[in-house]
């Protein structure tokens, strides 16, 4: 409501008030009439002078500093800035709206938080198990070097083994932090789609057929499919998304690479008929270290971050990546490319 609105209606309150005072003690309408005037004009000039002054002046102050310092400006900046004539009804909305922007905020800190230790507790688990393993081989190794060599040479692989999968931590995780920073470059190249899954397959066929799984790739994807992206990083994707689905597909099993043609893209999808996963863990399935079975997981072995590298290399093309499934059903992850030109 506008100043004026707001002090016409307490002056017609306060002269109507005193002019009925003044009707019921002289019983004169004239008097009335010249109470209710004299009184009205007062309580105007007093109320209006008295709310510009001392409220209103300091709601626009408020909502200046409010609504200017929402858009980044400094307070020198903010406190210059024009104000709507309603400052009143547009400080109540701009207090509802940064309330909500904040509670926002915080809720989107607390989850950073949550993640950021989650995040530094599996990293501090996965680098102890493979430490602590060296670390007893190598006592150990201290103890039969010279007595039972063949038992040596036996730690001496265990331990090689593990340091292997630090190796791989490191590697990831580097990885990882320059696709984040842009510190590897996204080579795009004109190149066909089909040839290179046909690699990866080709690549894979033994590690899956000693779980007895079988890739398919129907041959109407015999056809040109030419896309454009970094070849050998969509062939990490591919390799990565196939390795998932050979650790958690179930014995003579199958696993399908499907492409679809969208209007500018390409759609691929890797489908497994494996363990599957329950829909509580899928928002976090492309989370560094998230497992949704962690047993499993690191039975199967890897370093948790496969998922994660090809969310983050997909991102790096400015694609997309998600998935679906139902327990002891299947998962499909469904990633686009765009098409070459």
């Amino acid at each position: 409501m506008k100043l004026s609105v707001l002090v016409l209606i307490t002056a017609v309150a306060v002269g109507l008030s005193i002019a009925l005072v003044n009707f019921h003690f002289q019983g004169s309408w004239y008097y009335s009439l010249i109470s209710f005037g004299i009184s009205f004009g007062t309580s105007f000039i007093v109320f209006y002078y008295l709310l510009e002054k001392y409220i209103y002046s300091k709601i626009k102050l408020i909502y200046k500093m409010i609504h200017n310092l929402k858009l980044g400006k400094d307070l020198k900046e903010a406190l210059g800035e024009y104000v709507s004539s309603d400052p009143i009804n547009d400080v109540e909305q701009e207090v509802k709206e940064w309330a909500g922007a904040k509670k926002r905020e915080i809720d989107l800190l607390k989850k950073q938080e949550q993640f950021r230790k989650e995040f530094l507790s599996n990293v501090s688990h996965e680098f102890k198990t493979p430490l602590f393993a060296i670390q007893g081989y190598i006592e150990t190794l201290q103890d039969c070097i010279v007595d039972d060599p063949d038992m040596a040479r036996q730690f001496l692989k265990k331990a090689e083994n593990n340091v292997e999968r630090l190796s791989y931590l490191i590697n990831d995780l580097d990885e990882i932090s320059k696709l984040e920073t842009g510190e590897i470059a996204i080579n795009f190249q004109k190149f066909d789609f089909v040839p290179l899954a046909k690699e990866v397959i080709d690549s894979l066929e033994d590690r899956a057929a000693a779980k007895r799984i079988v890739f398919s790739l129907k041959e109407k994807y015999a056809v040109p499919t030419p896309v454009s992206a970094d070849r050998e990083k969509i062939r990490q994707v591919m390799i990565n998304l196939l390795v998932n689905s050979i650790k958690y597909g179930r014995p003579d099993g199958t696993t399908a690479v499907k492409i679809f043609e969208l209007h500018d893209q390409f759609l691929i999808e890797v489908t497994d008929d494996g363990i599957g996963i329950e829909e509580k863990h899928l928002p976090r399935l492309f989370e560094r270290f998230y497992r949704a079975d962690s047993h499993r997981s690191r039975h199967e072995g890897g370093t948790g971050l496969g998922l994660a590298i090809v969310k983050h290399i997909l991102e790096a093309h400015q694609q997309t990546i998600s998935v679906r499934s139902t327990p002891q059903i299947g998962t499909t992850f469904a990633f686009t490319l765009q098409k070459a030109g």
